[in-house]
């Protein structure tokens, strides 16, 4: 029974070799080109990316922290490689269908799922890359209603920050791929 097992984990280690040898696998912060005809580093691609203005608060909040991940505070590129489209909706929904509620039977926690889509485009105009993400992030709601009002604001810029970084992953795993 030995004489047949061996060879065929034999087959079966050169299979899984030439399967893998095939993926590759890098630090998005790696000195070594993004693009395989590029010369530029994922960091120096990611500034080279000018971010659309935007109308609504949380898309606001989305984009300044994308800025601040792409350009590391530094100002965003005179002449831009790619340009970043991004549109953001929240909604926020009671965190439990079974949950502490007041006196006036309102719900003490609840959860905001902000969505975002972007679209990355070419310097020509043509479009490179485009994606859904969203995040969700819970908070409580106290019986104050100034309290209230800022514990749903915190929870908004708190999932803005995390979609951004969510996008900001996707962008760089879009130029990667390119």
């Amino acid at each position: 029974m030995n004489r047949y097992v061996r060879p065929i984990l034999t087959i079966g280690f050169f299979a899984a070799l030439a399967l893998t040898s095939a993926c590759t696998v890098r630090p998005l912060y790696s000195s070594a080109p993004a693009t395989s005809a590029g010369t530029a580093t994922m960091s120096e691609e990611l500034a080279s990316i000018a971010i659309k203005p935007v109308t609504t608060r949380e898309a606001q909040q989305v984009r300044n922290h994308l800025m601040f991940l792409f350009y590391g505070g530094g100002a965003e590129p005179a002449n831009p490689a790619y340009t970043l489209t991004v549109s953001v909706s929240p909604r926020i929904d009671t965190a439990a269908s079974i949950q502490w509620t007041t006196e006036d039977e309102e719900p003490t926690a609840k959860t905001v799922t902000m969505r975002g889509t972007y679209r990355l485009t070419a310097a020509d105009g043509t479009q490179v890359a485009s994606g859904r993400r969203q995040i969700a992030s819970s908070f409580d709601v106290p019986g104050q209603e100034f309290a209230a009002i800022r514990a749903e604001r915190d929870a908004k810029d708190r999932a803005a920050r995390e979609l951004a970084e969510l996008i900001r992953l996707a962008v760089a795993q879009d130029i990667a791929r390119r």
